[in-house]
């Protein structure tokens, strides 16, 4: 008998819980903003997850992206920090490494980086540099000894376009003219294209999809690979060297190390969805637990397969655990990456 009467409160209360998000979410509709412009790799990643996100929410809220590009996030960041409600019913998608802007002081940063109500992230990836193949840039020596170094587009600070070719600098000794500014993603291929910059970085999984330009320019030898982040020469680039490979042939010193590996710490982040701070809890841990059904749902991963799209989910407590982590960093590291960054 008591086990029957436990089992129907459980029940009871299962169902309670079920109604509550129910009732909360009926109706309404949740606006995901994508701090990148239409077209870009994440604002890809927040179309392919909304409809699924919406499926996995009791009450099925209908989940609209809208775009907010411009300073590598930081503008949609601050949006969502200072004006957002934090009822839930608002998430957004950031460049992951937008903590810089904030360890450096940047007075455009409005907000706390580990106090957003951190979701989950859809993807975990390393970075790589291209190159145009027709310059006379053909490895990281080339860029080292060059008198004149090669134009890199890039966003804001926080972004990987601009901060990769900085840590390059100070771990490898190379040189990089870094032209910021780009909205995002499909301007700076553009500004490769045409030949305004001749390099730029990015994601391996980016460069590695189905999707255009990245399709033409590995087809038509467009650009070459000078190097990659990961620990490990990622399978797909056999022939590329690793930062970490190269840092030991030049024998970067190990202050220089520490701050690869906290830039880096970034790749981890992957590609991060958070909500206002001061979401309630039980919201939050409705969102965080959609998140990662929506990720894990069949439908979503043969999308994402059919459109060449990595999915390897972080969870949001995972994300706010390494957020924390980040943001709490010795004097002389900062000092260092300001001097990156060229604060």
């Amino acid at each position: 008998m008591k086990s029957v009467i436990l089992g129907l409160f459980v029940l009871l209360a299962w169902n309670s819980g079920l109604q509550a998000q129910t009732s909360f979410y009926q109706g309404k509709s949740i606006k995901l903003v994508v701090g990148s412009p239409a077209g870009s790799n994440y604002d890809q990643y927040g179309r392919l997850i909304a409809p699924y996100l919406s499926k996995h929410i009791a009450g099925k809220p209908e989940v609209i992206v809208q775009n907010m590009g411009g300073a590598g996030s930081v503008i949609a960041a601050n949006h969502v920090y200072r004006v957002a409600a934090p009822d839930g019913l608002t998430l957004v998608s950031i460049l992951p490494a937008i903590y810089f802007d904030q360890l450096v002081g940047r007075q455009e940063v409005q907000f706390d980086y580990a106090k957003f109500s951190w979701i989950g992230s859809t993807d975990r990836s390393n970075n790589l540099l291209i190159m145009r193949a027709d310059t006379r840039y053909k490895t990281i020596q080339d860029v080292r000894a060059a008198s004149q170094p090669p134009k890199c587009a890039a966003t804001g600070t926080g972004s990987i376009a601009y901060y990769m070719p900085k840590l390059l600098e100070e771990t490898l000794g190379t040189k990089f003219d870094v032209v910021a500014g780009y909205p995002g993603g499909p301007d700076m291929d553009l500004a490769v294209e045409r030949g305004e910059a001749q390099c730029r970085a990015f994601t391996i999984s980016a460069f590695l999809s189905r999707r255009e330009p990245y399709l033409s320019w590995r087809k038509n030898n467009f650009v070459r690979v000078l190097i990659q982040t990961g620990s490990k020469r990622d399978p797909r680039l056999p022939d590329v060297p690793t930062l970490y490979e190269l840092m030991d042939e030049y024998k970067t010193p190990e202050s220089s190390r520490r701050l690869a590996k906290l830039i880096l710490a970034s790749g981890d982040l992957g590609r991060p969805i958070m909500a206002p701070p001061g979401v309630l809890p039980d919201r939050v841990k409705i969102l965080r637990q959609a998140f990662m059904k929506a990720l894990a749902d069949p439908e979503l991963l043969a999308q994402a397969e059919k459109q060449n799209m990595e999915i390897e989910p972080t969870s949001g407590e995972d994300l706010e655990a390494l957020a924390k982590e980040v943001v709490t960093q010795p004097p002389d590291i900062i000092e260092r990456m300001k001097k990156l960054l060229g604060k």
